[in-house]
C-alpha cells in the first residue's frame, strides 16, 4: 500500500473501555468502529450521530475505510444515518463501495468460472475466503471488501492445478527451480497466480500458514468436513464453520489484526452460526492456538464491543487481556506494522501459549528458507543445503539492523 500523508489524529472522544492507559485514534476511525458494532438498544446509534456531529477529515476517512476493508459496511451503514445524505465523504464512500461491487461481482464470476474448470478435470478445492466468506456471513457478495481468490488444494493435486490455470491464462507468480519447488511444498503454503485484469489474483493454497508458524492444520480433514455453500445459484464446498473460525483466527493474527474487516467478519460468523464452543476450544488447544483464538475476541470485545462467548471462559485470563493491550495500538496505529521485524517475530512467538510451538516457531523461523533466499542467490543443485545458511545469515543480519534502529 502506498505511504500516505494525513493530518495527525485526534484523540478518540470515546476512549476504548478497561484499558489501562488511554489509547489515541482519530475521529474518523471511532466512527468507524461505531459502524462496526452490533446495534443494541440503539447504542451505536447514539454513538454514530455523536460522531457525525463534529467535522471529519474526508481523505482520512476514506483512506481507513480502505484500508481495514470496510467501505462496503460503512457506506451502508451511513447512507441510512440522519444527517449524512448530503456529505462529501459519503459520496466518496459511495464511489469505493462502487468500484468494490465490480472487483467483487467480476472475481466471483471468475471464481465459478475457474470452480467449473478445476471440477471437470475431477480436482478438489476450497474456496473459503472472497465471494463464498461473503455469502456465508453477509448473504450478499459485495458486502465484503475482497481482491483476491483463496482456494485450498490438496498438497497432490497442485500440478494438476497450476496446469489447469494455465490453460485459463493464468501465470505463476514465483518460478522455481525443482530443487526449490519441493522445499517450498514443505515449507511454504501458497501459489499466487496472475491474470489478464491484475496481479495475485488467485492464491492456491495447501497449507493455511507457512510452515515456520508451527500450526499443523490437516487439510485433508478439512475437506472430510467441508460443507456445501450456494454462490449465485453454484453449489460450491467449503470450510465447515468450526474450521473456518479457526482458520479466520489465525489469518487475523499472522497480519497482527491489522485489518479490522478480518474482526468483523470473526464477529459475524460467531452471531450468525451455531458453533460448538466447547469443541472450538478443545481443537484450538489441540492446535495450540487457543490463545490466538482468545486474543481475537477480546480485541473485538474491546474495538466494537462484541459478546464473548461465554463457554470460552476469557474474562480471567490475564495473559490474553495484556497481549490483547499489546496489540491495540498497532491496529489503531496509521503506520504499517512490519512482519519481517523483531517486534512481530515475537509477537507471533508470544500468542503460542504451550513452549513446545514457541520454540518451534522460533528454530523454524531461522532454519527455513523461502523464496527470498532462492531469489537473493542462484546456487546448483548439489549446493542446494546450503540456503539454510544463507537463510540464518541474511535473518541475522535483519536482527542487527532492526536492533540498531
Amino acid at each position: 500500500m502506498p505511504t500516505t500523508t494525513l493530518p495527525q489524529p485526534a484523540p478518540s472522544r470515546l476512549p476504548i473501555p478497561d484499558t489501562p492507559e488511554p489509547v489515541v485514534f482519530s475521529p474518523e476511525l471511532d466512527l468507524i468502529l461505531a459502524c462496526c458494532g452490533e446495534d443494541l438498544d440503539g447504542q451505536l446509534s447514539a454513538r454514530i450521530q455523536q460522531n457525525l456531529r463534529h467535522p471529519l477529515n474526508q481523505e482520512r476517512l476514506l483512506h481507513l475505510a480502505e484500508r481495514h476493508g470496510l467501505a462496503p459496511l460503512l457506506y451502508r451503514r451511513l447512507s441510512t444515518a440522519a444527517g449524512v445524505t448530503q456529505s462529501g465523504w459519503l459520496e466518496g464512500l459511495r464511489e469505493e463501495d462502487s468500484v468494490n461491487r465490480h472487483r467483487t461481482l467480476y472475481l466471483t464470476l471468475e471464481l465459478l468460472s475457474l470452480h467449473r474448470h478445476l471440477a471437470a478435470r475431477g480436482l478438489q478445492v476450497l474456496p473459503y475466503k472472497g465471494p463464498v466468506l461473503a455469502e456465508i456471513l453477509y448473504g450478499n457478495v459485495v458486502l465484503r471488501q475482497f481482491s483476491d481468490l483463496d482456494l485450498l488444494v490438496r498438497s497432490r493435486d497442485l500440478p494438476a492445478v497450476k496446469s489447469a490455470l494455465a490453460e485459463l491464462g493464468y501465470e505463476p507468480g514465483l518460478h522455481l527451480s525443482a530443487a526449490a519447488e519441493r522445499a517450498y511444498l514443505k515449507s511454504g503454503y501458497e501459489y499466487t497466480f496472475d491474470g489478464a485484469r491484475g496481479r495475485n489474483l488467485i492464491e492456491i493454497k495447501w497449507q493455511v500458514l507457512p510452515r515456520f508458524y508451527s500450526i499443523s492444520f490437516d487439510v485433508s480433514d478439512f475437506f472430510q468436513r467441508a460443507v456445501e455453500v450456494t454462490v449465485e445459484g453454484q453449489r460450491l464446498r467449503t470450510l465447515c464453520d468450526q474450521d473456518l473460525m479457526l482458520v479466520l483466527c489465525v489469518h487475523a493474527a499472522k497480519h497482527a489484526w491489522a485489518q479490522l474487516s478480518s474482526l468483523c467478519d470473526i464477529v459475524q460468523l460467531a452471531r450468525s452460526r451455531a458453533l460448538d464452543w466447547v469443541a472450538l476450544r478443545r481443537e484450538a488447544a489441540r492446535l495450540g492456538i487457543w490463545r490466538i483464538v482468545a486474543v481475537s475476541f477480546v480485541l473485538a470485545q474491546k474495538l466494537f464491543g462484541a459478546a464473548l462467548p461465554a463457554q470460552l471462559g476469557l474474562r480471567d485470563d490475564p495473559v490474553v487481556e495484556a497481549l490483547a493491550q499489546r496489540i491495540l495500538p498497532l491496529i489503531v496505529s496509521e503506520e504499517e506494522f512490519d512482519p519481517e521485524s523483531v517486534a512481530y517475530f515475537r509477537l507471533m512467538k508470544d500468542l503460542r501459549e504451550l513452549r513446545r510451538d514457541r520454540a518451534s516457531f522460533l528454530w523454524r523461523l531461522w532454519v527455513t528458507p523461502g523464496a527470498g533466499e532462492w531469489s537473493a542467490i542462484r546456487l546448483p543443485g548439489p549446493l542446494f543445503p546450503l540456503y539454510r545458511l544463507i537463510r540464518m545469515y541474511r535473518l541475522a543480519g535483519r536482527l542487527v539492523s532492526s536492533t540498531s534502529a
